[in-house]
Formats: C-alpha cells, structure tokens, sequence
C-alpha cells in the first residue's frame, strides 16, 4: 500500500522516477513514523527516508516544533555545509502521505552501544567529542533570521514547565525537589545571546559512520534559547551508555568538546553548560516518569514504556552525582 502512495508521489517531483522498493517502517518515534525506501531512477537507485504523522494524525506536542519547520531546518543545516540529510520533498495533500517530508537516506550507525563498542568506529571515537562540539557550533550560528516560527524558552521558564510537570505526577520524589531548588538557586538567566537550540542533541540523533559523524537527525524539539543547552544535553549520563568517565556521549571530555566548539568560532561557558547539563538530567528523569505514568494509566501498556519509566531512579543517582560538592 505505501510503496504505491510513495512511487504516485516520488514520481510527481523526481524526473526520471518510476516507483519505489524496499519500503520498510523503522522503530522509533511514538507519534511519527519513518520508513526507508528505494526510489527506481534510470541512473540507479536512491536511498531515502520518509519522516511523516500518519493521515489522522492530531497537531503537534506543544514541544515539538512540526514536520514542516524540522524540513526547512534540516535543509538550513544542510546548505550551511553541516552533517544533515538533504530534503527532496515536503508532503502536500496531494501526496495521500499525511504531513512530513522525504529526505536523502544517510548510511551509518545511530545505535550508542556499538558505536562505543563495535571494532569499525574506534578510529572515529577520540575525535566524536571535538566534532560534536563543532556541529554544535554549526547549529548555534544558523542566521536566525532564516528560521521558521518557533518556540522561545529560557531557563526560568522551563524551570517552571519542568516543575509543573513534574508535580502532575502526583509522585514526590525528594531528589528531584532537590534538583529543583538547585536549578532556581543557580539560574543563570537569559542567555546574552539567543540562538536556534536542536533541542535533542545526543546519541540516538547522530548517523555516526568509521569517519565520524555524517548526520543529525530529529530536529523536533529545535527552539530558540540558550546555545549552552544543547551542549549540557550531549553531557547527560543517560547518554553515555555505560562510559560514565567520558561524560560527552561515552566517547569524549568535555574539554574535546568545548575546544571543538571554540575551534568553530563560538566560545562555550561551562557554568552554564553545568547548569543545562543537571536541567537536562531532571529533564529525563521528569521524562521517565512521565511514561510509568501512561504505562500505569494506560491506554498504553507496553513493555517499553515500563522498562525507560523505571529508569527515573537511575537520573536520580545522576543528580546525586552532579549536585555533591566534589562535583565541578
């Protein structure tokens, strides 16, 4: 059935197309679906990805910053010469596809744990921190003028959204209040200057081949605020996978990072990247609770949303961590 929605559509906007092969659903997303397929053209197949909300499907999370603003920002990212797919096609009515968009297929490896592990990315490994932070730098300096409508936040806010969150659970949990009180005491406020933010940058959003990083993905959550959030999400221990002494994505320091930042132009602040580094921890952990609670209440009982809710504890050992005195 979607092979023949996708070859009617590809065949409307690629010269030269005469249908599509291979077309299977990948896992992932909750609430957008993404299938990779072939398109037949005479000068040989081309990979690609259809990222889309099914026909039917509702508006948007209040987070998330819609299909056609993560298009428009991954073909921003793409023509400024960062690792990012190149968009071939927006969804229109016409394509009976529901909303999204079709972009170039990236080969590589999102998976952290082989990535950290697997024998074919230990060249890339030393170097993924300093490249890391010289994407990040990419991102932070997209003219914002160019940038669709999007959501503005800033620490205090999302403090207050982080709170009222949380406290919707009906479940205290004392080191998150602890948390909490960190973040209002250590507020830095807003950011002297105000860039396009990813929103989700971190393993899982990176296609990482033996020569490095080749893609960034899942731009759904992109927002304007402050360029040291994203910086502070990459060091999150949940995304290290098991490598806590390489506190950027299990594969680096932070030091590799900021250099890497800075050798792009930009100049990171690490108080503030401390700050978003524990914002972000309580960001999961809120995050983990969050799917216990539609795994107990349902209509959603799967096993998936049980196992990543009972990890809640382990960012609570993370904010432990982070807030001890030893900590710098």
């Amino acid at each position: 059935m979607i092979e023949a929605q996708l070859g009617r559509c590809v065949a409307a906007w690629c010269p030269g197309a005469t249908g599509v092969t291979g077309a299977a659903k990948l896992s992932g997303g909750a609430s957008q679906e993404t299938w990779t397929f072939d398109i037949v053209h005479p000068d040989g197949p081309i990979g690609a990805i259809l990222r889309r909300a099914p026909p039917g499907y509702g508006a948007s999370p209040g987070r998330a910053a819609g299909l056609d603003a993560e298009a428009t920002l991954m073909q921003l990212a793409h023509d400024a010469g960062l690792p990012s797919p190149r968009v071939l096609h927006v969804l229109t009515p016409e394509d009976d596809l529901g909303t999204g968009f079709i972009m170039q297929r990236v080969e590589g490896e999102t998976i952290a744990r082989k990535i950290l592990r697997d024998e074919q990315f230990a060249k890339a490994r030393p170097m993924l921190a300093r490249q890391v932070g010289g994407i990040a730098a990419g991102i932070h300096g997209l003219d914002v003028t160019k940038l669709p409508k999007l959501r503005q936040m800033t620490s205090t806010k999302e403090i207050a959204d982080l709170d009222r969150e949380y406290r919707s659970f009906g479940w205290p949990r004392p080191v998150f209040e602890l948390a909490l009180r960190w973040l209002r005491d250590h507020d830095p406020g807003p950011s002297a200057e105000v860039t396009l933010v990813h929103g989700d940058f971190r393993h899982g959003n990176l296609i990482i081949g033996p020569d490095g990083v080749r893609a960034v993905l899942d731009w759904e959550l992109a927002h304007l605020g402050d360029p040291m959030e994203d910086l502070g999400w990459v060091c999150v221990n949940s995304w290290r996978f098991g490598e806590i002494d390489k506190p950027v994505g299990g594969f680096g320091t932070r030091e590799e990072l900021f250099a890497g930042y800075e050798a792009a132009g930009r100049r990171a602040d690490p108080e503030r990247v401390k700050f978003w580094e524990v914002m972000g921890t309580l960001r999961w952990g809120v995050m983990c609770c969050g799917m216990m609670q539609r795994f107990r209440q349902g209509p959603d009982h799967s096993m998936e949303r049980a196992m990543i809710g009972r990890r809640s504890s382990e960012a609570e050992i993370d904010l432990l961590r982070l807030l001890a005195p030893r900590e710098k």
